[in-house]
């Protein structure tokens, strides 16, 4: 049974990975601005409201915890699309030092494909829409991905294709970028890779594409 922290935890694909947590038998501190507003109650389950870009809050949400996921997520508006945000890079600037510091070594962090080295894998038609709204949300999160890749953690990044809801299915974990490809994925399968690696560890210092 692990200690886990969820940045992000109280929606989206962070919530999703919280409850599977729990049903895996995880202890689980969900941390986001409004964790005590989440709909859900669990004898393991810890609601931890705090700033991903406050150090104080990161660094008490630390205590004593194994793994930490990182599942960050934006509203995506007129306002991002065209002015971007550095949210991504800035927590992670804060989180990265902090772990080390704490001496919790494993970190699992969604990012998308399109971040990183993954972008080049694209077709152009995909590569054309993907910029058109993405390009400068992204940009932050291949900055995050280089930050956490230079960093001495035991990290794993994961890059869902596009998301959408519904149960767990049947996924794919791509890591050779020939493989890489559009799709989509439900948030609870990204949830179920998040913690399968939290258990297994089968993808340390690798950035997968799943779809």
């Amino acid at each position: 049974m692990a200690h886990v922290l969820v940045i992000g935890g109280s929606s989206g694909i962070g919530l999703e990975t919280v409850r599977l947590a729990l049903e895996r038998g995880h202890r689980v501190r969900a941390f986001a601005r409004s964790a005590s507003g989440i709909d859900l109650e669990h004898e393991s389950l810890e609601k931890f409201d705090g700033d991903a870009l406050d150090e104080a809050s990161v660094s008490k949400a630390l205590n004593g915890v194994d793994a930490v996921v990182v599942a960050l997520g934006i509203k995506l508006g007129p306002g991002t699309v065209l002015g971007g945000t550095d949210l991504f890079s800035k927590a992670t600037g804060i989180l990265l030092p902090a772990m080390e510091a704490q001496g919790a070594e494993r970190l699992l962090a969604v990012t998308g494909y399109g971040a990183g080295d993954s972008g080049g894998t694209m077709n152009p038609i995909s590569r054309l829409g993907f910029n058109a709204v993405f390009a400068r949300i992204y940009a932050d999160k291949s900055k995050q991905e280089a930050m956490i890749k230079d960093s001495t953690l035991q990290w794993t990044i994961a890059r869902p294709v596009v998301l959408i809801g519904g149960s767990c299915g049947s996924y794919k974990v791509r890591t050779d970028p020939a493989d890489f490809g559009m799709g989509v994925i439900s948030r609870s399968s990204v949830a179920d890779f998040l913690v399968s690696e939290i258990e297994n560890a089968d993808h340390v210092h690798q950035a997968p594409v799943l779809n």
